[in-house]
């Protein structure tokens, strides 16, 4: 019995690779590849350790030197993270008013930021706006209408005439 001959330019088939040399563009993408590796552990090892700690400063060695004033900021007011709440309930102007005046006079001498009012039951938004009118009147100088943005939500778990307040102040004075 006779083998078949092979196919012109010496391939025997898929999956197999004839012995001896490797093609040109085998060889291009081999020498990429590893010009590319070469690349990137050169750059990493440019670079510093951003985990290793930083030196710290030498302490003096008199124990009467007082601490460094903390710098005072500059540039614009920034908002706290934080939230201070309260909550008014009622139908009376006169009587919110006088809640609001009450339930923020801890906070005075301070500006809010934004204020978020979450009047009670799905039509809330109604009675929650009603209560950020009010707040310049109970204190002008906390709730400065070109100052202070509000916002009216509801809280279905509230009752109809109750609002929780929630106030950002502003991290500076004015």
């Amino acid at each position: 019995m006779s083998r078949p001959l092979p196919p012109p330019g010496g391939r025997r088939g898929p999956g197999s690779r004839s012995r001896g040399r490797l093609s040109p563009v085998v060889l291009a993408g081999w020498l990429f590849a590893d010009l590319l590796l070469v690349l990137v552990v050169v750059t990493m090892a440019d670079r510093s350790d951003p985990l290793a700690a930083e030196p710290t400063p030498k302490k003096s060695g008199s124990a009467s030197a007082s601490p460094s004033p903390s710098p005072t900021p500059t540039g614009p007011r920034s908002v706290e993270r934080g939230w201070k709440e309260f909550d008014v309930s009622g139908r009376s102007e006169k009587s919110l008013v006088r809640q609001i005046r009450k339930d923020t006079d801890r906070w005075s001498g301070r500006t809010a930021a934004i204020v978020l009012t979450f009047g009670g039951t799905i039509r809330g938004e109604v009675y929650a706006r009603k209560v950020n009118r009010l707040l310049p009147q109970a204190r002008p100088r906390m709730f400065d209408k070109k100052d202070t943005a509000t916002d009216d939500f509801h809280n279905t778990g509230k009752r109809a005439d109750s609002a929780t307040v929630r106030v950002y102040f502003y991290t500076a004075p004015k």
